[in-house]
C-alpha cells in the first residue's frame, strides 16, 4: 500500500490523486525522450541518451527517496530526477541543447550531454548548503559502471556520521547517519570490474546503500547472454545474500512494468539500508527500451520481431495503464486527456527551452552581422567582407563558432585597415565572454582554494639535531591532524592495525577508533570512490593507495569523476579528497615506476604536491585540510627512515601548493628536480662544485600547480642553462616541466645553451639494484650530463669526458 511519508494510510481519493500524478510524470518523461530524439535528428542538438522505458520504477525509487539522501547513478535516470522535483521539462531539454546558463541548465551548464544529472550542494561562495533540506544527486559521468565506486563513499558517510563520535559541525551533512545512498545501474554495466568491487565491499562495509539494475536485456545491441553468466545478475550475486551471523547484501528482484510491485519492494529496501545500515540490490527486469539505445542508431536491427512486439505489449507506462484502468484509477477516455495534455506541455517546455538557448546567440550575431556591414563600407575587402556577412546572417540557428569564425575571417581582411581594432576588439570580448562559459571551475575559485594558504614553517627547539625519522614526522603530524579535525579520517591497506607499511600510522587505530583509521581490501577504485563520496558529504577523508603504481588501477575514477566534479558542476559541488601514497626509486618493475606524466595528464582538476622529505608532506597535509579541493600528495618511498628535524608545531606548520624552493644557489646552471630523485641532484652538486661549477639546485615540490611565482624563469635569467631531472620516462613530466618552463614563464629569453632533460630509460626499472642504476638517472649521470653542458660553454676548462 502506497503511504504518505506520516505513514498515514492513504484514502482512495488520495491514492488515486498519487498514481495520477505519478503516471503524469511518467508520461511527461517518456514525451521528453521521444521529442529529445527529433531534436538531435533535425540538428538542434548533437546526441541524445534517454530513459524511455525505465519510467515506472524510478517513480517507486523516487517515492522513498528522503531530504539528505544521495543518488549516485545512471544517464537514464530522468523520471527519477523529474519525481524528486529536480528536474524540469525545460531544464531537459536545456540540457540536450547544451545551454551554457547554470540557471537554465543546473545540471552542469552545458559541459555534459543530457541525461547527466547533479543537484547543487553549494552556495554562490563555495560554502556548504544544508544537504539535509534537500534531495540530493551528485554528479553523474557517462564511463560505464563509474558511478559505484561513489556510491560506496556516499552510504558510507551515513556510517561514519552515525557511528562516530565527536563530529561537532555535522547538522548540514546528516541526521544522525539516517541518509541512503541510491544507486542505479545498466544491467551491461554491471559487467564492470567496478561494480563487483563496489558490490564486494559494500557487502563488507555494511553501508546503507540501495542499487537498482535497470535490466532491459540489453548493452547497446549486445544482449545478456553474452554480458552476464545465467543472464540473471541477481541468480550469480546470491553468494553476497546476507545471512544470520553474516555480512552482505539483501538482493531483491521485482518486474519493472508492475507498479504495486516495485513500490513495496522499494519501501522494503528503504526501510533495510536507513534503518539497519544493510546493503540491497534490486534486480528491476522485464524492462524495454523503446527507442533503442541512443539517438545514434535503431533497435530493430538487433531485436527480432518478437522482443519488439514483447516490448510494445510489456512497456511499463502501457502496463501502468491498463492497471489503472483495471482498479477504476481512471478510465482510458481520461488517460488519453493526460496523454494530450502533456503533450502540449512538454512541447511547449521544449519551444520555451530553445528560445532561452538560441535567442542570446541570434542576437549576437545580429550584433556582429552590423559591425560587419560597417566594417565592410570602408574597407578595400568589401565585397568579400559582405559575403561573410551575409553567409552569417542567413544561419537561421547559429553556433557560436560560426559567430566566432566570421569574425575571425573578416580581421585578416582589415588588418591594415581602420576597421580593425573596432572588430580586435569585439572579437576579444566576445572570446573571452564566451571562453568563460566552456572552461571555468576546472579549480576552486572559492575563498578556500590552495592559494589561500600561507605559509607557517615548522619551528625548531634550539640546536634542533636531525635525527628523527620521517615517518615520525608523519606520524605525529597525523595524531595532530585528527585531533584537530574530527571529521578528518583515512583508510588504505594496510593503514589500519600495522599503521600503514612504513609505520606513518603508527597507534592512531588504536587511538581514534577503526572507522577513523581503517583497513580496507585491495581495491583501489573503491578506495578512491569511498573518499569521493565521503567528501561530497561534508568529511575530510583521506583516501591512502598503498604504492604509486597501484594508482593505476584507480586512475580511471580519479580521471573521469574527482578531476572533473568541479567544471562538470561549474563549481556547484566539491569533494576535498586527499590521495596519500608513496613512490619513487624503489626497485622493480612493480613497484618502482614513476607514471608521473601520465598522471599529471590525466588528472588536471587535482593539484598534484611531490615533498622530498616527510616535513614537506606533512606541511602539505596541513595545508589542504584548510581547503576545498582535492590533491594527490607522493610520499618519497625511501624517505621513511631518512632523519629530519623534530618540530614543535605539529598540525600547524604549512608547506605553501605551487611554490618551488631554492635548496642550493648557483651561477652556472639550474638544476630542477622533484621527491626522491633530488637528494641524488644535491649529491651531483656537491660534486660539480668541487670541480668549480656552481649548479643552482630547485625542488619543484608541486607540479600541479607549478611554479605560480615563476621563480624558475629568475633562477634562468641568472645562470642562462637548465636541466631537468626526472625518474620518469623521456617525454614524461620533464616534458611537462620543459613546456611550462620554456613556454608559460618565456623561459627560453634567457638560455645561452638547449635546455635538456636527463630521465629513466623508456623501460620499466629492471629488478635489484643495478636494476635501479642502470634505468633511472644515477648521481654520475647527473654530473656526466651538467660538466657536458658545461663542456659545450667552455670545452677548454672542461675538457670532454669521454
Amino acid at each position: 500500500m502506497i503511504k504518505e511519508k506520516s505513514n498515514t494510510t492513504l484514502t482512495f481519493e488520495d491514492f488515486k490523486t498519487e498514481v495520477l500524478n505519478d503516471y503524469k510524470i511518467a508520461i511527461t518523461s517518456r514525451e521528453c525522450s521521444l521529442l529529445g530524439r527529433r531534436e538531435v535528428l533535425t540538428g538542434k542538438a548533437k546526441f541524445g541518451i534517454f530513459g524511455d522505458g525505465k519510467e515506472v520504477p524510478q517513480l517507486a525509487m523516487a517515492k522513498f527517496f528522503k531530504n539528505g539522501d544521495f543518488r549516485s547513478g545512471y544517464y537514464r535516470d530522468q523520471t527519477f530526477m523529474m519525481a524528486i522535483g529536480q528536474l524540469t521539462v525545460q531544464q531537459f531539454f536545456a540540457g540536450l541543447y547544451g545551454n551554457t546558463n547554470i540557471e537554465q541548465e543546473p545540471m552542469s551548464a552545458g559541459r555534459q550531454m543530457g541525461g547527466h544529472f547533479t543537484t547543487h550542494s553549494l552556495n554562490e561562495d563555495g560554502s556548504w548548503k544544508d544537504l539535509t533540506k534537500q534531495k540530493n544527486s551528485s554528479a553523474d559521468i557517462s564511463p560505464t559502471a563509474g558511478q559505484m565506486p561513489r556510491l560506496l563513499g556516499l552510504a558510507q558517510a551515513s556510517k561514519i556520521y552515525r557511528q562516530v563520535s565527536g563530529l561537532t559541525d555535522k547538522s548540514k551533512f546528516s541526521i544522525d547517519g539516517n541518509e541512503v545512498a541510491w544507486g542505479t545501474i545498466g544491467n551491461a554495466s554491471t559487467s564492470e570490474g567496478l561494480f563487483f568491487e563496489t558490490i564486494n565491499a559494500a557487502g563488507v562495509l555494511q553501508v546503507p546503500l540501495i542499487i537498482s539494475v535497470w535490466d532491459d536485456d540489453y548493452g547497446i545491441s549486445v544482449h545478456a547472454r553474452h554480458q552476464t553468466t545465467k543472464e540473471n545478475i541477481s541468480e550469480i550475486l546470491k553468494g553476497y545474500q546476507k545471512e544470520k551471523n553474516t555480512n552482505g547484501f539483501e538482493i531483491l528482484k521485482v518486474k519493472g512494468w508492475d507498479y504495486s510491485d516495485l513500490i513495496a519492494t522499494y519501501e522494503k529496501a528503504s526501510a533495510i539500508a536507513r534503518e539497519k545500515h544493510i546493503p540491497v540490490l534490486i534486480h528491476v527486469d522485464e524492462l524495454t527500451q523503446p527507442q533503442g539505445h541512443s539517438s545514434s542508431g535503431s533497435h530493430e536491427r538487433y531485436k527480432d520481431a518478437d522482443r519488439l512486439a514483447w516490448e510494445r505489449d510489456y512497456d511499463c507506462i502501457r502496463q501502468m495503464r491498463l492497471w489503472m484502468i483495471a482498479i477504476n484509477i481512471a478510465s482510458s477516455e481520461e488517460i488519453a486527456e493526460i496523454d494530450a495534455n502533456t503533450k502540449k506541455e512538454v512541447l511547449e517546455g521544449k519551444k520555451a527551452a530553445w528560445s532561452e538557448f538560441i535567442d542570446p546567440i541570434i542576437a549576437n550575431k545580429k550584433e556582429l552581422v552590423t559591425l560587419l556591414e560597417k566594417v565592410a563600407n570602408s574597407s578595400n575587402n568589401k565585397d568579400k567582407i559582405s559575403k561573410i556577412a551575409t553567409a552569417l546572417n542567413g544561419i537561421k540557428d547559429p553556433l557560436r563558432k560560426e559567430i566566432l569564425v566570421a569574425a575571425r575571417k573578416t580581421l585578416r581582411l582589415v588588418i591594415n585597415e581602420n576597421g580593425k581594432v573596432e572588430l580586435s576588439n569585439w572579437i576579444k570580448s566576445y572570446t573571452n565572454n564566451s571562453q568563460e562559459k566552456f572552461s571555468s571551475h576546472l579549480y576552486s575559485d572559492s575563498d578556500k582554494n590552495v592559494f589561500s594558504v600561507n605559509q607557517v614553517l615548522p619551528k625548531y627547539p634550539d640546536n634542533a639535531k636531525e635525527d628523527t625519522d620521517g615517518r615520525m614526522i608523519l606520524r605525529d603530524n597525523f595524531d595532530a591532524i585528527f585531533t584537530k579535525y574530527p571529521e578528518a579520517l583515512i583508510f588504505g591497506e594496510d593503514s589500519g592495525n600495522i599503521g600503514d607499511v612504513n609505520q606513518g600510522l603508527e597507534g592512531m587505530q588504536e587511538k581514534y577508533g577503526e572507522l577513523r583509521v581503517a583497513d580496507v581490501g585491495i581495491r583501489e577504485a573503491t578506495i578512491i570512490g569511498q573518499g569521493i563520496g565521503m567528501a561530497l558529504r561534508g568529511l575530510r577523508p583521506i583516501a591512502e593507495i598503498q604504492y604509486l603504481d597501484y594508482l593505476l588501477y584507480a586512475i580511471q575514477i580519479i580521471s573521469d569523476d574527482l578531476a572533473t566534479l568541479q567544471y562538470r558542476t561549474a563549481g556547484k559541488q566539491k569533494a576535498p579528497l586527499i590521495i596519500r601514497t608513496r613512490g619513487h626509486r624503489l626497485e622493480g618493475i612493480w613497484h618502482s615506476g614513476s607514471p608521473m606524466g601520465m598522471i599529471i595528464n590525466a588528472v588536471r582538476g587535482i593539484h598534484v604536491l611531490v615533498p622530498r622529505n616527510m616535513t614537506k608532506a606533512a606541511g602539505f597535509y596541513n595545508s589542504l585540510l584548510e581547503c576545498d579541493e582535492p590533491a594527490l600528495v607522493i610520499e618519497c618511498l625511501n624517505g621513511y627512515r631518512l632523519k629530519e628535524k623534530m618540530p614543535l608545531n605539529y598540525g600547524e606548520f604549512k608547506t605553501p601548493i605551487g611554490v618551488v624552493e631554492t635548496i642550493k644557489e648557483g651561477t652556472d646552471i639550474t638544476l630542477v628536480s622533484y621527491g626522491s630523485t633530488l637528494r641524488l641532484v644535491e649529491q651531483a652538486a656537491k660534486e660539480l662544485q668541487e670541480i668549480g661549477i656552481q649548479c643552482e639546485v630547485i625542488d619543484i615540490q608541486s607540479l600541479l600547480p607549478f611554479d605560480i611565482n615563476h621563480d624558475l624563469v629568475k633562477s634562468i635569467a641568472k645562470t642562462n642553462r637548465l636541466l631537468v631531472i626526472d625518474e620518469d620516462v623521456p617525454g614524461g613530466a620533464s616534458a611537462y616541466i620543459l613546456q611550462q618552463i620554456i613556454e608559460q614563464q618565456d623561459g627560453y629569453n634567457y638560455l645561452d645553451s638547449k635546455p635538456q632533460t636527463l630521465t629513466a630509460k623508456a623501460h620499466r626499472p629492471s629488478y635489484g639494484t643495478d636494476g635501479d642504476y642502470f634505468s633511472k638517472p644515477s648521481i654520475e649521470d647527473i654530473f656526466e650530463k651538467v660538466y657536458t653542458m658545461m663542456n659545450e660553454v667552455n670545452p677548454s676548462k672542461y675538457p670532454s669526458l669521454y
